[in-house]
């Protein structure tokens, strides 16, 4: 399944992408705006995954986020 999840590179998101990769069941794509909050360090296992995509992009963007489902079209947000 492939899962869009938004804040992914903060403290709970980030544990979310890491057990979802690491399940081996999910593909996810992470759009996260990389605030003061964000983290790419915290995907360091999951990061190098091809089960995983970063989309650095604010959720508020609307043509990013159209682009965003057109382009992963995820089975779940």
């Amino acid at each position: 399944m492939k899962l869009l999840l938004t804040g992914g590179c903060g403290f709970i998101g980030s544990a979310v992408v890491r057990r979802a990769v690491a399940s081996g069941r999910h593909e996810i794509v992470n759009i996260d705006k990389m605030t003061y909050a964000a983290s790419e360090d915290a995907l360091a296992a999951a990061g190098q995954s091809q089960r995983h995509v970063l989309l650095k992009a604010d959720i508020c963007d609307a043509a990013a986020m159209r682009a965003a489902f057109a382009a992963h079209q995820p089975d779940a947000v």
